[in-house]
């Protein structure tokens, strides 16, 4: 069985815009990237390790536990072996407690690829791949989460560039989940579950014309 890990924050986690309730698994993207793999005879194990409020390298100063690179190198010995890691990350550095740019967030996402490259796994495990998806493009904030995410629009809006060129750089997969879904018109920031399943299965394609699992 080939395993995968993905790392992200609420827009996987499968928060509804605009309410602290969740999406069961099978409704969000992980949940349908798992089914859509196993409908194509893989024998495919996903595994979720999704925070709200995470970000990628930067604490939260009122949550604990929300910098993406403290744990991560433990988290990839713990379910290793992993075939992929997928890391969708970045909307967080925008919240308001933060004057992050594009180019810095991404730059925290590099720091997450090495982390997982150089994590402590048993002989003989492989070292997984990795494929950086870039999330949504933030809309403009609306509801209980538009102070938080106040400027957040256009400090982000550069992010899927940013990241690609260290998919690039870092010689890991690239995934514009813009190419198949935009943000919540909820909330301007997750997403709804039909996108989640646009997204699921998109990612899923993507896998198997990679070949990778």
């Amino acid at each position: 069985m080939d395993q995968i890990l993905i790392y992200s924050d609420s827009l996987t986690w499968g928060i509804i815009p605009n309410t602290r309730n969740r999406l069961p698994f099978d409704k969000r993207w992980p949940g349908v990237l798992e089914k859509s793999l196993i409908e194509k005879e893989k024998n495919i194990r996903v595994i979720e390790n999704c925070l709200n409020g995470r970000r990628t390298a930067w604490p939260d100063p009122f949550k604990s536990g929300r910098d993406a690179s403290q744990g991560l190198s433990e988290l990839v010995e713990i379910c290793s072996p992993l075939k992929l890691v997928i890391l969708m990350l970045g909307t967080n550095d925008f919240q308001c407690t933060h004057d992050i740019n594009a180019w810095m967030s991404a730059q925290g996402t590099a720091k997450l690829v090495q982390i997982i490259r150089q994590a402590p796994i048993e002989p003989g495990m492989p070292v997984p791949e990795i494929m950086i998806v870039a999330p949504p493009k933030i809309i403009t904030p609306k509801g209980v989460i538009a102070n938080k995410f106040e400027g957040a629009k256009t400090r982000s809006a550069t992010l899927s560039i940013e990241l690609e060129k260290i998919a690039k750089e870092q010689k890991t997969m690239f995934f514009d989940s813009a190419r198949v879904t935009e943000a919540s018109k909820v909330d301007g920031i997750h997403l709804d579950a039909d996108q989640h399943s646009l997204l699921g299965e998109a990612i899923a394609r993507d896998i198997l014309e990679r070949k990778i699992c």
